[in-house]
């Protein structure tokens, strides 16, 4: 059999790629590391930053494009056989990476090199590179003895079992559930586009008669926000918050424990407090007391307006419907109707003016107008769906910049939620500066019969979010692959995607893409202006949420885990200090908080708010100059964007902007100063 993985390739081969394939390639890219690892090793030369340090990171390239294909297949476009697949190499890569990790000849010669860095003659890039190797071994157990060295290896391996079994368990319960409506009365309130989605769902389910509605968030939240039916809204949040928390197969709250109390004994085991403090050592938070203080100071400052948005809106849906207790499944719906009412602004009024095809050129328009970009679309790369897009990024003078893949709509193997990633990195090797293939995946509402996809405007701003980490991987240019792009620390790389995200706002950059789909006429001022003035609409509310986010994330792993029992009763407690809605017994959201047991968010939530604080800041200074200034994009082009990892976050920061980020700017934009 012709395996594709076996040999070099450029772009992933799709077209003959193989679910086969996988395993012996991977297997193989291990056994050839190895042989690279040992190597070094066996160099008889002294250490030096070439022959050790230089080495190591050019170790096991062919082993990383695999893996990435691997394991971005199993997110967008997973089976069965691929699940089962992941089953069988995580537990090999994990014991492969232990392997590098504890190999104390390897080691020895990182630190030999480290223990003289101050005499060696090093650019930044360099100094950051081998930092980041030497605390690679010694906060991964280079220092261990050998019985402790085992017991991480078995700490790892189950990790690595443990968060692959709580995806595809939320994946599983995504897809097994669905909302089979065959009484026409019960889609009131609905907008035609959500009634003909669910007509093709139903229709590609198999169903003679009817509408269906599943949990993926375009079928999903649309009924949530519109539907007038109040028992079938709550039917729908139920099955949505039972995700990993049912009586079946799929539970997840035995997974949970034994990811948080395995994380810690882990954490324990390297000499740290908890896993929260492991984490966080190396984030610009530096320590869990910070990342709390931060976000509890931000507490102080919404609760308040978010009680009397929930006060308000309580009192709203009672005059509305005589609805005496205001619960989850209907938040959405009686958020939309005030808001409409509030600011005479329809969200189905809207969509027509967000084209999927144009709100990306618009994307593609304005990397044009900050850095220089264009995006042409090819079909001769290989691609994993029918569904994926490719584009071809050139600078202005016709340089290769990246390949940038599109992925939008939602499939059965695809996970839930949206997601910027890589195919290969950028790095500079022979002294050519290979550039990167750039990946955004999202789950936008499909294309009808009738109508193209039209986005709502959270659609839009998730695709100028993803869009965002794209340029931070698309625009990257430093000589190593694992300083490259968004290989930053966790709360450092939410700030090229949050902070293009405020383009969407702003009437200059509206319309050059808000344009409806069936006339192109531009989008009327008056929408533009109330799009402005609705922006803060609920916002301590919404600030209330992902401040409930972060700090379940730091109180599942800023502490020892070994006394819980219940997975509920402790996020109950952990939620006590910003609930607003009344509690649901028969929902957990633990259960299915794949950024933190399955991604790579695990103590690091709170990121999605300290990044808003820079982007906030960052967004000031655009506005201050012009949100199109090119003198302010190059800024952040040559001191963000391309840097990548190559320095300490605040140190590039501050070289962009002049100065450290302050809050004023983002609790004035919050309407919360």
């Amino acid at each position: 059999m012709n395996n594709p993985l076996l040999l070099p390739f450029d772009t992933a081969p799709f077209s003959t790629l193989k679910e086969a394939h996988f395993t012996p390639a991977i297997i193989d890219g291990i056994a050839t590391t190895k042989k690279e690892i040992a190597a070094i090793v066996a160099n008889t030369a002294s250490p030096t930053f070439k022959n050790t340090v230089d080495a190591l990171e050019a170790s096991g390239e062919h082993l990383g494009r695999v893996t990435s294909v691997f394991f971005n297949l199993n997110s967008a476009e997973t089976t069965d056989g691929i699940q089962k697949i992941a089953k069988e190499i995580s537990p090999l890569l994990s014991a492969f990476r232990n392997d590098i990790a504890l190999n104390n000849a390897l080691f020895a010669r990182v630190k030999a090199v480290y223990d003289q860095k101050e005499d060696l003659l090093l650019n930044a890039e360099e100094k950051t590179l081998l930092e980041k190797q030497y605390k690679g071994f010694s906060r991964n157990g280079a220092n261990l003895n050998e019985t402790d060295k085992e017991t991480l290896r078995d700490f790892d391996a189950q990790l690595a079992k443990l968060s692959l079994q709580f995806g595809t368990h939320v994946l599983a319960e995504t897809n097994a559930y669905e909302l089979h409506i065959t009484n026409k009365a019960q889609l009131a309130g609905l907008p035609a586009s959500a009634v003909e989605a669910a007509k093709m769902m139903a229709e590609e389910k198999g169903k003679e008669t009817g509408w269906v509605f599943t949990l993926d968030y375009p079928s999903y939240i649309p009924f949530m926000t519109y539907a007038s039916n109040r028992a079938l809204r709550k039917e729908l949040s139920l099955a949505a918050g039972k995700k990993g928390f049912q009586n079946n197969e799929y539970n997840n709250e035995q997974i949970v424990l034994d990811i948080v109390q395995a994380r810690h004994k882990r954490a324990n085991l390297l000499g740290y407090q908890t896993h929260a403090h492991f984490v966080l050592e190396e984030r610009m938070a530096t320590s869990p007391e910070k990342a709390i203080a931060f976000l509890t100071d931000l507490l102080a400052k919404a609760t308040p307006a978010a009680q009397q948005e929930f006060s308000e809106l309580t009192a709203y849906a009672n005059q509305k419907d005589g609805i005496e207790s205001l619960q989850k499944w209907d938040g959405g719906y009686y958020a939309e109707k005030l808001k409409k009412e509030r600011f005479s602004l329809d969200q189905e009024l809207l969509k027509p003016y967000f084209q999927l095809e144009k709100v990306l050129q618009g994307a593609f328009t304005i990397a044009e107008k900050l850095y220089d970009l264009r995006f042409t679309e090819i079909t001769t790369v290989p691609v994993y769906h029918a569904s994926v897009k490719t584009y071809q990024v050139t600078d202005t003078d016709n340089n290769e910049i990246a390949l940038f893949y599109t992925d939008f709509h939602p499939r059965a193997g695809k996970r839930n939620g949206a997601w910027m990633t890589s195919y290969k990195s950028q790095q500079i090797k022979d002294a050519h500066n290979d550039r990167p293939h750039v990946s955004i995946v999202c789950n936008f509402t499909q294309p009808t019969k009738t109508m193209p996809s039209l986005l709502t405007f959270n659609e839009v701003t998730t695709l100028f979010h993803e869009f965002g980490h794209a340029l931070h991987g698309m625009l990257a240019n430093t000589t190593y692959s694992s300083l490259s792009g968004t290989s930053v620390s966790w709360d450092f790389v939410e700030l090229p995607s949050q902070v293009l995200e405020n383009w969407c706002y702003e009437e200059e950059a509206l319309l050059l893409f808000a344009k409806h789909y069936q006339t192109d006429e531009t989008i009327p001022m008056e929408y533009v202006q109330k799009i402005k003035a609705s922006a803060n609409f609920h916002e301590g509310m919404q600030t209330l949420r992902q401040l409930s986010f972060g700090l379940l994330d730091l109180q599942w792993h800023g502490q020892d885990p070994s006394a819980i029992k219940s997975v509920k009763e402790f996020e109950t407690a952990a939620f006590s200090q910003t609930q607003l809605y009344p509690e649901v017994a028969e929902n957990c959201m633990s259960t299915a908080f794949s950024h933190i047991f399955q991604g790579g968010y695990s103590a690091g939530y709170y990121s999605y708010k300290w990044a808003e604080v820079l982007d906030a800041d960052a967004f000031a200074f655009f506005v201050e100059k012009g949100i199109f200034n090119k003198e302010v994009a190059t800024r952040f082009k040559k001191h963000v964007l391309s840097k990548g990892g190559t320095e300490k976050p605040m140190d590039l920061y501050i070289r962009f902007r002049g100065q450290a980020p302050a809050p004023d700017a983002l609790l004035k934009r919050a309407g919360l100063l």
